[in-house]
């Protein structure tokens, strides 16, 4: 995804630098059950944001007023601005490197926390559309005692499962890998060459894949090269690389395009994959400076890039940065585990596509919301009247991605009614046709208790997104201590029967501990997200 820097009133700003948007929304209610609403929207472009349920918020006149009259507006007045525009992402990075953290027995930089890759990192159990478009799912529940007004509402987006691998189309695949001293480290290269060797027994004889190394400069190991009798080539050529000197990020991703390009497949998945620690030190270090190199490639044969960190100490934020530039994602391994996973089980969802440039707009209605708050995000903003102007780019989702965005919503004083709409606005990856698809939520279905209920899995995003939230210093209604939240994590464990729910439980013990608590240290091996 593209970065582009959301567009706000001068009341909305001070009131995000706050922390909390103060809202109210459009007016009225349908009065009926929520439900999804699929609209071919290819004709449409510009700028126009989703139709909120009824009326639209009323015009402001922030931008007019002086910087007094702007501070006296934030305290006193609800901004004239009742929509949330943001850009999908499926990233896990921060809450796979949050875990390896952990488990070396530190607590992860609040820098590196992104309260979304944490809650996407969970299985969500949402139906799934049967067509090659999104199915739209909203809920929520009461946030709990101490903040008995405010609710946590899920909006929950899922794409159809992949089917049978041989049903999808070639993969053309260039990888990128650093081979840089810092790379020597047990977990780095060595994991990196494993990842590479699972990848190649997995791939078809159709698929292509090429193999540039990167140090202090890059070097193509391997053009662009079919794999149907030459796996053997491949494995040697991966076994082949070691640590060499510094790393040259920049010279390694225009290197990768440069190779990708050349031997671009028609009609196949183009995907550059990096796998790295990110810890640029020589040449261009800047993410925008480095991907607006090879920008035009980039656009033209619509090469997506995807990373893949390793390393105990890695460079979180400029792979972020680099894959957010790139149109693509990015994810973290620690161990073999989690590379069978990523290269195995996720396969699909990292080479194909089902929709670009997606992006979500949720419209909150202001007779009943009185405030709310998205949960993360804060580098997927996109400004509102972009939601429907193609030209704005947006996320790249695979097959079988599900995505989830978490508000602290507070109803307003005996409301009932419709509280929000979300819409999901997306591109067929190979017509550019534009499509949406809307679910609505309704007061009567955010209004159980959050905790004890039969939805384990909002549940488990609800223990995600506090857990995240507390390890960045920040604070959410209803929020229990690390103790409180780990023993939840504890029993939806049980109750779900997931791995990746206990291992969340361990890391929430862990970082109790850290921060003065009790609990054991456990491994840091894992198997998150939902995928397929």
């Amino acid at each position: 995804m593209k970065h582009r820097t959301a567009k706000y009133s001068g009341t909305l700003a001070l009131l995000l630098a706050g922390g909390m948007l103060l809202t109210g929304c459009g007016a009225g209610s349908d009065g009926g059950a929520s439900a999804d609403r699929k609209t071919d929207a290819s004709g449409t472009s510009g700028g126009a944001p989703a139709p909120a349920p009824a009326a639209t918020a009323p015009d402001g006149a922030a931008d007019e007023a002086g910087p007094e009259q702007r501070e006296g507006a934030a305290r006193d007045v609800a901004p004239p601005d009742y929509l949330s525009t943001f850009a999908l992402d499926v990233d896990t990075a921060s809450y796979g490197y949050a875990r390896r953290t952990l488990g070396d027995g530190r607590l992860p930089g609040p820098e590196t926390v992104r309260p979304e890759e944490f809650v996407n990192s969970f299985r969500q159990g949402y139906q799934r559309p049967k067509d090659n478009g999104f199915s739209v799912t909203v809920d929520g529940a009461r946030a709990g005692a101490d903040a008995s007004d405010w609710s946590l509402v899920r909006i929950g987006l899922a794409t159809k499962a992949a089917t049978d691998r041989s049903e999808r189309p070639p993969a053309a695949l260039t990888f990128v890998v650093d081979i840089s001293g810092s790379m020597a480290e047990p977990g780095r290269l060595d994991l990196a060459k494993k990842s590479l060797g699972i990848l190649t027994d997995e791939l078809r004889d159709d698929d292509s894949v090429s193999l540039v190394t990167f140090s202090d400069r890059a070097e193509t190991r391997l053009p662009m090269t079919r794999l149907q009798g030459n796996r053997t080539k491949v494995r040697d050529i991966v076994d082949a690389m070691e640590p060499q000197d510094s790393t040259n990020v920049d010279a390694g991703i225009r290197r990768g395009y440069d190779e990708a390009v050349k031997g671009h497949r028609k009609g196949a998945n183009n995907r550059v994959v990096l796998l790295s620690d990110a810890l640029a030190n020589t040449g261009e270090t800047d993410a925008d400076a480095i991907l607006e190199r090879i920008d035009s490639s980039r656009r033209e044969y619509g090469i997506t890039l995807f990373g893949v960190g390793v390393g105990s100490d890695y460079g979180d934020e400029l792979m972020e940065r680099l894959t957010n530039k790139g149109d693509g994602h990015t994810t973290y391994i620690s161990d073999e585990t989690q590379a069978r996973k990523v290269f195995v089980d996720q396969l699909p969802a990292h080479v194909e596509l089902r929709a670009r440039d997606a992006k979500a707009q949720v419209a909150f209605d202001r007779e009943t919301v009185q405030q709310f708050r998205l949960i993360g995000y804060e580098n997927r903003k996109v400004a509102d009247e972009d939601f429907r102007d193609d030209s704005v780019d947006g996320g790249e989702i695979g097959p079988g991605h599900t995505v989830t965005a978490l508000y602290a919503v507070r109803l307003r004083d005996g409301a009932s009614g419709h509280v929000a709409t979300a819409t999901v606005r997306w591109q067929d990856p190979k017509t550019r046709k534009a499509h949406e698809e809307t679910g609505s939520v309704e007061t009567g279905a955010i209004d159980g208790a959050l905790w004890g209920g039969d939805n384990t899995r909002l549940q488990v995003t609800a223990v995600a997104a506090y857990f995240a939230e507390t390890l960045r210093g920040g604070e959410l209604p209803g929020a229990p201590g690390l103790g409180e939240l780990s023993s939840r994590a504890d029993t939806l464990a049980d109750r779900t029967e997931d791995s990746s729910v206990r291992k969340l439980a361990t890391a929430i013990e862990t970082a109790d501990r850290l921060k003065g608590g009790g609990g054991d240290t456990g491994d840091s091996g894992g198997d998150e997200g939902e995928i397929g």
